[in-house]
């Protein structure tokens, strides 16, 4: 049930725009595809106000790209169909400076649209989550959001067998050597790095509030404010991984947000919080009623969990996360507690939610939410009862259903008759199948650690 997006920015405000950086020396206009990606093209200043009155075209299938930005020719998307265009309007509000680039450049999310019918399509992922949460709406439950990306620093320079290693901390530092989380003796030797990615950040109205190093070696994790918009969530958390790899670049490193780049560290999490208001914008899990509404949330996220996994972990590498510790694999909650999938942080009040804690951070962050809120509004209108809280670590073993690859996550997602409620079946076909093609081929090449076996 496609609902109509708003109409695009006016040119209006690309003059204005302009008069204010008049050094401008160009436009990137992008769309954000299935894998959490930006795909689009760098436009000259003297044709951007074009983008403005008539979009920009390029392949409509750029939105169902693999991770390279390559079609398969999904459902006959992008191949047996000619590889149409489709017309890229700008987002209104969306323009900003992009402050990393060599020469001052702008940018612009956009809406990708059909050249004829001029409405958006309908596996775009930012249509996706609107239906969704048009669909939360609808039932008077309004969410309210935020997302925290993990990622780490490297070295841009690969090794002989393609490898990577992580970057230096700062100029005349070597490279990290032992773990360091929570410390600020590292947040400070990153401060260049750190400092760039707020200010950056600020001048692109994207709401970060903090950061910390993780429990990786030379990993860091970012996090947003909490917004009542959770189209608005999703697109700062793209947003955000875009300006941290172009910082990163700007300062000769590689920003990678893997779901795991290094075989022994922590893999890199997607962890996403949720709230419910009311009209009056009172956190409803922290009034009367509060818990029970609380618990069916967690029950329908408990219910989603497996089926979910195909989304929240979409790629070859994705599954390698679920190996290490305080990574959940199974359906446990509770208070305080890191070692669960569902976790409700040691607060009360206006500051009550829940962290969903399963995505990796190479998943896309608006069909994360898109899953997660199908599941929020599953448990509370079917009144979901959720299991007992855990108490201590929780299970460091596999659930017996969790998927045990990627092709088996891939088809519990495509079958969910209960995520097909929420998000088109059309749709979970679709990214089965470009995932599918995605890892066959992966797997054309030869693995470098394959000679090592078979030799």
């Amino acid at each position: 049930m496609n609902r109509e997006f708003p109409a695009s920015a006016p040119v209006s405000e690309w003059h204005e725009f302009l008069r204010l950086h008049p050094g401008i020396t160009g436009l990137d206009a992008f769309v954000v595809d299935v894998n959490g990606n930006t795909l689009g093209k760098r436009v000259p200043t003297a044709d951007a106000a074009k983008i403005f009155t008539d979009g920009v075209q390029f392949s409509a299938c750029a939105l169902i790209a693999d991770c390279r930005g390559l079609g398969h020719n999904v459902q006959g998307f992008g191949g047996s169909d000619g590889d149409p265009d489709g017309t890229a309007l700008p987002v209104p509000t969306s323009l900003c400076l992009a402050p990393w680039t060599q020469a001052p450049v702008a940018q612009v999310l956009c809406s990708m649209r059909d050249v004829e019918a001029q409405r958006p399509f309908w596996f775009d992922p930012r249509v996706i989550l609107a239906d969704v949460v048009a669909q939360c709406r609808d039932a008077g439950i309004r969410p309210v959001v935020a997302c925290e990306l993990e990622f780490y620093l490297v070295d841009p320079r690969r090794a002989a067998d393609g490898g990577i290693a992580l970057a230096a901390a700062a100029p005349n530092a070597g490279p990290p050597r032992r773990a360091a989380n929570l410390s600020m003796d590292e947040i400070e030797l990153n401060s260049g790095f750190l400092n760039e990615v707020e200010r950056s950040a600020a001048a692109q109205g994207i709401p970060v509030c903090g950061a910390v190093a993780e429990y990786g070696v030379g990993q860091f994790e970012v996090n947003l404010r909490h917004v009542s918009d959770p189209q608005a969530a999703a697109d700062h958390a793209v947003l955000l991984k875009r300006l941290v790899k172009g910082v990163a670049r700007s300062m000769g490193m590689q920003a990678t947000f893997m779901a795991k780049p290094f075989a022994q560290q922590p893999g890199s999490g997607l962890h996403v919080h949720v709230s419910l208001v009311d009209e009056n914008g009172v956190n409803r899990f922290g009034t009367d009623g509060g818990e029970e509404l609380l618990r069916h949330a967690i029950a329908g996220m408990q219910a989603l969990m497996f089926d979910s996994i195909g989304i929240c972990a979409p790629n070859f590498n994705s599954h390698r996360r679920y190996l290490a510790s305080f990574v959940p694999t199974t359906r446990d909650w509770g208070h305080n507690n890191r070692s669960v999938a569902f976790r409700v942080p040691a607060a009360s009040g206006p500051a009550r939610r829940i962290e969903h804690r399963v995505a990796g951070a190479d998943a896309s962050p608006h069909l994360v939410l898109a899953v997660i809120l199908a599941a929020v509004l599953h448990g509370i209108v079917r009144k979901l009862p959720a299991t007992a809280p855990a108490e201590g670590r929780a299970n460091a073993e596999r659930g017996a259903e969790f998927p045990r690859d990627l092709f088996a996550a891939l088809e519990r997602t495509r079958t969910s008759r209960v995520l097909g409620d929420f998000l088109p079946p059309k749709f979970l076909e679709l990214f089965a199948e470009l995932k599918r093609r995605e890892c066959a081929a992966l797997m054309q090449d030869i693995l470098s650690v394959e000679y090592d076996f078979y030799l």
